[in-house]
C-alpha cells in the first residue's frame, strides 16, 4: 500500500511514523547496526536494539541521532529510508510527502541535515515542524487561540519546553537532557554506591519498573544483574525506588529550571493563561512517576500527563498532516 503523506517522530530513542487514516503503524527504537570495515547498515529499529553490546568487533550498533539532531547524517538518512520504506514500499514509482519533527532549539544547519536526509531518503516534499508545537496538537491543545499553553516535552535526548499561542512560540527553551541522560544517571549511581556495572538497557527498566520523580513512603523494589567490578564476575543486587529518586536528582533539575526559564520569559498575560490552565507533559520522559507532581511542587503551577503521552508528536504529525491549511503558519516547507 502506498501512502501519500507519512509523519515521523524523528526521536533520539525511538522513531514513530504516523499515516493520516492509519494511525501510529512504526514504533521502533532509532538505532542502526554498521560494520565497522566497510560502514554498510545490516540493521535498523528493533532488530539493531538486540544487537546493543551484543556485538562482535566488527559490527557496531548505536544511535545516529544525538540531543534529538542528527550525529551521524549518512546513517540517519538510510534510517530513514528503512522507515519511509517500511510504510510506502511502492516509493520507486511515487514519492510521499513527508512530515517530520525538530527540537525547537535547532539551528539553521540542523534544520537542513533533517530536510537533506528526509529527501534523500525518498520523501517528496519535507515538512519541518518544532517538537513542542507538534506534542501541543497532539496533546489536543488548541494551539491557535489567542490564550498561553505551556507544554514540556520529554524525549530521549532533549526536554522541549514551550509557551505556544496563536499557532506560533512565544518562548521556548531545549534543554539537552532526557530519557537518555536519567538512564545514565541511574547506572553511575549503581556503578558508584553498589561497585555493579551494567548497561543502559537494564537502566531503562529499572526506571520504568521502580523509578519516581519523588522520594516514596512505601518503597519498591527490584533485583538487578550486572559485572561486579571488584571480581568481574556477574553479580545481582536489590535497588529501592528512593535511591533511584536520588540518582536522578540532577536531571530532573535541569528539566526543571528550563521551565522556569520559559515561565520567567512569558509575557503576563500568557503567563496568567498558562496559571489558570496548568502545564502539560508529554514525550516518554512525562511517564516517570510522580513527575508532574514535583513540577507542580516546584513551580506552583498545576501540571498533567497528557493521554497517550508518549505518542503526542506521532500523533501531532497526523493532525497537522490532516489539516495543513490550518497548521500553515507553523509548517516549514522544502
Amino acid at each position: 500500500m502506498f501512502f501519500k503523506r507519512i509523519g515521523i517522530d524523528l526521536g533520539t530513542a525511538n522513531t514513530l511514523v504516523f499515516v493520516p487514516k492509519k494511525g501510529i503503524v512504526v514504533n521502533e527504537p532509532s538505532v542502526v547496526a554498521v560494520t565497522m570495515d566497510n560502514n554498510r547498515v545490516i540493521a535498523v529499529g528493533n532488530e539493531a536494539k538486540e544487537m546493543i553490546g551484543r556485538t562482535p568487533d566488527i559490527i557496531t550498533a548505536y544511535r545516529p541521532l544525538k540531543n534529538g539532531v542528527i550525529a551521524d547524517y549518512r546513517v540517519t538518512e538510510a534510517m530513514l529510508k528503512y522507515f519511509i520504506a517500511k510504510v510506502s514500499p511502492k516509493i520507486r514509482f511515487s514519492k510521499p510527502d513527508v512530515m517530520v519533527s525538530i527540537p525547537a532549539g535547532v539551528t539553521s544547519t540542523e534544520r537542513r541535515a533533517v530536510v537533506e536526509a528526509t529527501i534523500k531518503a525518498g520523501a517528496k516534499n519535507a515538512y519541518i515542524v518544532k517538537e513542542p508545537i507538534l506534542a501541543a496538537i497532539g496533546a489536543g491543545i488548541p494551539i491557535n487561540s489567542a490564550s498561553g499553553n505551556m507544554i514540556i516535552d520529554i524525549g530521549g535526548g532533549t526536554s522541549e519546553v514551550a509557551v505556544i499561542s496563536l499557532g506560533g512560540i512565544v518562548s521556548a527553551h531545549s534543554a539537552r537532557v532526557g530519557g537518555d541522560r536519567i538512564d545514565a544517571a541511574i547506572a553511575q549511581y549503581i556503578k558508584k554506591k553498589h561497585g555493579l556495572a551494567i548497561g543502559e538497557r537494564t537502566a531503562e527498566e529499572v526506571k520504568i519498573e521502580i523509578g519516581s520523580a519523588l522520594p516514596q513512603v512505601k518503597e519498591e523494589y527490584v533485583e538487578v544483574r550486572g559485572r561486579d567490578l571488584m571480581g568481574g564476575l556477574p553479580k545481582t543486587i536489590r535497588i529501592s525506588t528512593n535511591e533511584i529518586t536520588e540518582a536522578i536528582q540532577d536531571e530532573l533539575r535541569e528539566i526543571i529550571n528550563a521551565a522556569k526559564k520559559v515561565m520567567q520569559e512569558t509575557p503576563p498575560e500568557l503567563a496568567a493563561d498558562i496559571m489558570d490552565k496548568g502545564i502539560v507533559l508529554s514525550g516518554g520522559g512525562a511517564l516517570l512517576r510522580n513527575l508532574d507532581r514535583l513540577i507542580t511542587k516546584v513551580t506552583g503551577v498545576p501540571c498533567y500527563v497528557a493521554d497517550d503521552a508518549l505518542l503526542c508528536v506521532a500523533k501531532g504529525t497526523g493532525a497537522a498532516l490532516d489539516n495543513l491549511d490550518i497548521y500553515k503558519r507553523t509548517i516549514s516547507i522544502k
